[in-house]
């Protein structure tokens, strides 16, 4: 099952998706409180036994399918190719995965123009795959950890380097206006397991510019998430956007960003294709 946010009936929904249809479910909330069984709604509304009302696709203003009360942690360097072409170069690989936050106010979804702060000479493209937790996990091991996550989507953690790069804390450039675009979330059980393989590719104006496969990641989704609910636990519409592989921008010569007019797209396999258009600071002052 495919599902995404929507505006309706006065703030933000859940729905599921049927190509280009979608039949509005449950304020994103409700829906984060029983994901599974809303998962069961839907695919009772699929084989024809539920009833419920339809809408266009093109007719519904699409947010992303995140509570606000979500923590969405990133994580950093987790392909190894990603990792010798930044910080880890001619370096042992860490014993950790680096983490990092993003608010939940920095989310977009698809189509919604991203624009290039002042001051920025450009911004640079992550392509990668965001998990989403289904069900409350404390201090779990990798088995339980694989089974708490309820699905994923394609994810785009679009950064402002010069602001991330300030420091050795990243959460400035990580955090930009509308920075964070995210596709439909697609059910665990449709898309498969991680770790079997799924091809990661990014464009920028129709070149190639990523071309990774989620096997070579560093460390798993239920290791990630693991070593997470060690410290803090995590609650239903949790996300975790679990790093992207080699090609960015910012580590070619000369560097290759993102400017006004451009369009970056992010091809996940059985996940879908997630397109962001490039805009100039005017449009932050939607934020």
């Amino acid at each position: 099952m495919q599902f995404i946010g929507i505006n309706h009936d006065g703030g933000a929904w859940a729905a599921t998706l049927f190509g280009s249809r979608v039949v509005p479910l449950a304020p994103v909330q409700d829906f984060w409180a029983d994901p599974a069984g809303w998962q069961e709604k839907a695919l009772a509304l699929a084989s024809g036994t539920g009833a419920a009302g339809e809408l266009a696709r093109a007719a519904v203003t699409e947010v992303p399918l995140v509570p606000a009360s979500a923590r969405v942690i990133c994580v950093g360097l987790n392909y190894k190719a990603h990792a010798a072409e930044g910080s880890y170069k001619d370096q042992e690989l860490p014993p950790y995965p680096t983490l990092f936050g993003r608010w939940t106010a920095s989310l977009s979804v698809g189509n919604v123009p991203v624009p290039v702060p002042a001051g920025e000479a450009g911004l640079d493209w992550e392509g990668e795959v965001a998990a989403y937790i289904g069900r409350r996990v404390e201090s779990a091991d990798e088995a339980t950890a694989a089974e708490a996550v309820f699905g994923y989507s394609v994810f785009n953690d679009i950064t402002a380097r010069r602001a991330q790069k300030l420091t050795s804390q990243w959460t400035l450039g990580k955090n930009g206006d509308f920075s964070g675009p995210l596709g439909p979330l697609v059910s665990r059980d449709e898309a498969g397991d991680l770790r079997d393989g799924l091809q990661v590719r990014t464009r920028v104006n129709g070149v190639e510019a990523q071309n990774g496969n989620t096997r070579d990641m560093i460390f798993s989704v239920p290791a990630i998430i693991s070593l997470i609910s060690e410290t803090l636990t995590l609650h239903p519409g949790d996300v975790i956007a679990t790093g992207t592989p080699e090609g960015v921008g910012y580590a070619r010569t000369p560097q290759w960003l993102l400017h006004p007019g451009d369009t970056v797209e992010v091809e996940i396999e059985r996940l879908g294709t997630l397109v962001t258009p490039v805009g100039d600071p005017s449009l932050r002052s939607r934020a």
